[in-house]
């Protein structure tokens, strides 16, 4: 079986543009969807409006991959999920390992998702001693002291940093050193690397803050519009309250 330290997805080397690798997984997800209902055909509208993208910008995105489709028919589901799955480099085995143990990292270890995708969890790593052995998700935790060894011993070229934030990048520092070229970061700070090595980072603080500047937005747009109407309402009103009997003079005058 491949792994990942011996086989590079080649998206990069054939001008794929990032933007469109980045909506490659949203492709795929729905696509996947669409062959467990034994669907054999989609267009790209269909297609399109499953994965949350204009129609357009599938069709272009799937020009880089040389499928275009036929006209009345659509996709090929099937063919679909192999071409993009291949692009992304899920047709080999990708062997990962989570470090930081705590409640996120014992979740993403539970995760289902990931050996269905092509990755494998090859390891389990925490600075814990009490940790060290326990069994989470069928997987031995191994202690940081070993994590050298473990990335040499599978060939892992994907790490997962689920550790708190003040051991990150000491953390980052190890994969890179022992081998490791790509970094999933699930910790609240920025990781430093060196070119050639890739980091995504995952903050669920930040994507809430952000959800909360809508909900502000929102709010204060509901506000707005309850009163927008109000002032033209009452302009007229009190115009005619400060009119006297005629209508022209004030009835009552200041002193």
């Amino acid at each position: 079986m491949a792994t990942g330290r011996t086989h590079r997805p080649a998206t990069r080397s054939r001008g794929i543009p990032e933007a469109t690798v980045a909506r490659l997984p949203l492709y795929l997800r729905a696509l996947t969807a669409l062959s467990e209902r034994s669907v054999p055909t989609v267009s790209s509208e269909e297609l399109a409006a499953a994965a949350g993208v204009n129609s357009a910008k599938l069709r272009k995105d799937f020009s880089y991959l040389g499928s275009y489709g036929t006209r009345g028919v659509g996709y090929d589901v099937e063919y679909l999920v192999y071409q993009i799955s291949r692009e992304l480099g899920l047709t080999q085995d990708w062997p990962v390992v989570i470090v930081g143990i705590g409640n996120l990292g014992a979740a993403l270890a539970n995760y289902g998702g990931f050996a269905s995708r092509g990755f494998r969890v090859a390891s389990l790593i925490d600075a814990d001693p009490a940790l060290t052995g326990r069994t989470v998700a069928g997987i031995p935790v191994r202690h940081t002291d070993d994590l050298e060894q473990i990335i040499q011993d599978n060939g892992v070229s994907i790490g997962v940093i689920a550790t708190p934030a003040g051991a990150a990048q000491q953390v980052c520092d190890r994969l890179v050193a022992a081998g490791v070229t790509s970094i999933l970061n699930f910790a609240p700070t920025v990781l430093n690397v060196p070119e050639g090595v890739d980091v995504r980072k995952v903050d669920l603080s930040i994507e809430l803050q952000i959800l909360a500047f809508h909900e502000q937005r929102k709010a204060g747009e509901d506000h707005s519009a309850e009163h927008t109407a109000a002032p033209a309402a009452t302009k007229g009103a009190k115009r005619s309250a400060d009119k006297g009997p005629d209508g022209d003079v004030p009835a009552v005058m200041p002193a």
